[in-house]
């Protein structure tokens, strides 16, 4: 039995036909949703997480993209997850770029915002750690959401890491405008992570932009703050009525 076999079986053995019927509605597979016509097994993913461990010494890199051109959430998550182990192997004798090729190369399978979130920081943070950004900026505005949450949630590695908060606050500012709830999600949450770090910056940003976000994003951004604080931001986005608020997001 080949590699890409084992991990199949082996993911159905950890199958629950409760998660199968129940995770479609959580990760909006409906029709017109960010989700629509995705497929699950109904496995949770600290079981996914025991299979990478098992096969990701002798997973190779068609087998992976067989993972992730599944039509089956896990088994893309699972390829997501060996990719991101490949990486961070592979960093040890510089030989990563491969991986990220591979990663951008695929974009389109990381299509579902918990497949952007365990890997964005992991594979595309750390290659671009020290290096130019301008891809960022140029999945930032693709077509394609989550090429933009890719965009984004890279940014974790530099604000986690180093303190770096340049690139967040100019994507924050580009998705301002942006139509999607789950980028709204994704931004105000590195503002978040950013706060954590730099209290003084985020809020300088947030001074400036506040009337501006879409709500979700405000109140991602400031979940951490003292009360006080948050309900000076929601005041202030308040001062702003609805009719105008959904022109500037026009």
């Amino acid at each position: 039995m080949g590699v890409l076999k084992e991990i199949i079986r082996d993911l159905k053995a950890l199958s629950s036909r409760e998660k199968a019927a129940f995770l479609p509605r959580f990760f909006k597979t409906g029709k017109g949703q960010y989700g629509e016509g995705d497929k699950f097994h109904g496995i949770t993913v600290p079981d996914q997480r025991s299979v990478v461990k098992k096969h990701q010494s002798t997973t190779n890199k068609e087998t992976i993209i067989a993972l992730l051109d599944s039509p089956y959430h896990e088994e893309r998550l699972t390829g997501i997850l060996i990719m991101c182990a490949k990486f961070l192997e592979s960093k040890k004798t510089g030989k990563e770029k491969e991986w990220v090729d591979l990663y951008l190369s695929k974009a389109d399978r990381v299509n579902n915002w918990d497949l952007v979130d365990a890997s964005a920081h992991i594979i595309l943070g750390q290659w671009l750690e020290n290096k130019d950004r301008k891809i960022l900026y140029t999945l930032a505005v693709d077509p394609l959401l989550w090429k933009n949450r890719i965009a984004v949630v890279a940014t974790w590695h530099f604000i986690r890491k180093n303190k770096d908060l340049n690139d967040i606050l100019k994507l924050s500012e580009i998705m301002l405008s942006h139509k999607h709830d789950l980028m709204h999600k994704a931004t105000g949450w590195m503002l978040r992570e950013g706060w954590k770090k730099d209290p003084l910056a985020i809020e300088e940003f947030l001074d400036e932009f506040a009337t501006r976000m879409p709500r979700t994003m405000l109140r991602y951004a400031i979940e951490k703050m003292e009360e006080k604080k948050r309900k000076g931001y929601l005041n202030l986005s308040a001062t702003l009525s609805a009719p105008h608020r959904m022109q500037a997001h026009l």
